[in-house]
């Protein structure tokens, strides 16, 4: 049953970045351009038909919760980029493509893509959510990109939890976007279902450059999953 929700209030204020290891990072925003700003929630609400979600595997309930945090965010000139909506529908296994980086202004799929989830949160499909240091699990709720480095695991990209106590702690536990190879169709075949990362969204290699690069600099992401230990408590899709 799909859960309704009450109009969003004020949301916490951005933590300040933390220092994430690495030998380039580029932490800084470009500044917000006017005919970036799209129309708000109303006008988009309804695309889910449009843009023809339910073929790609997107369920309306993720596109619909995506879309709030979207439409807020960007109401409070939170983000820079609002070309595109990335959302990951963590309630499909991981053999699953659950990536979908979105169009905003022209309605189209630009990704759908296979993605990890954290080593600790399960095994084929992700049931435990944390945002605890070391925990080794994936934090849900909405994100915002940041800049690129080069890390341990190549070109990657920062995200800033926005939600306090659900993902706050991205940042101090580097959960970043990057490619890993067991993030591959090869994996699925061997083990049947994906690997599975220290908590990071990891996608296949071979697309992570050209994902990152869409979706850096501002853009929002949100990791979903229907669980009333995330929706009960979000302010973004409850308050």
């Amino acid at each position: 049953m799909k859960l309704t929700r009450n109009a969003l209030v004020l949301f916490p204020a951005l933590l300040l970045m933390a220092s994430v290891p690495s030998n380039k990072i580029d932490n800084k925003l470009p500044a917000t351009h006017i005919s970036n700003v799209l129309p708000k929630a109303s006008v988009i609400d309804n695309h889910y038909a449009e843009w023809n979600l339910t073929a790609a595997g997107l369920s309306q309930e993720a596109f619909d919760d995506a879309v709030k945090g979207y439409n807020y965010l960007q109401e409070k000139k939170l983000l820079n980029n609002t070309n595109v909506l990335t959302i990951v529908d963590y309630s499909k296994p991981s053999s699953q493509k659950r990536l979908y980086v979105l169009d905003m202004k022209n309605g189209k799929i630009l990704f759908n893509s296979l993605v990890a989830h954290g080593r600790n949160s399960g095994l084929e499909y992700a049931t435990d959510f944390s945002n605890a240091d070391e925990s080794h699990k994936t934090s849900l709720g909405f994100f915002i990109t940041l800049g690129t480095y080069i890390g341990g695991n190549g070109y990657s990209l920062k995200l800033q939890g926005c939600e306090k106590g659900i993902n706050d702690k991205a940042l101090e536990r580097a959960i970043v976007i990057h490619g890993a190879p067991y993030a591959d169709e090869n994996f699925i075949q061997t083990n049947g279902y994906l690997g599975r990362s220290y908590g990071c969204p990891a996608v296949p290699e071979k697309i992570s450059k050209k994902i990152i690069d869409t979706i850096k600099n501002g853009s929002c992401m949100f990791l979903y999953h229907p669980t009333k230990k995330y929706t009960a408590v979000s302010k973004i899709l409850n308050s």
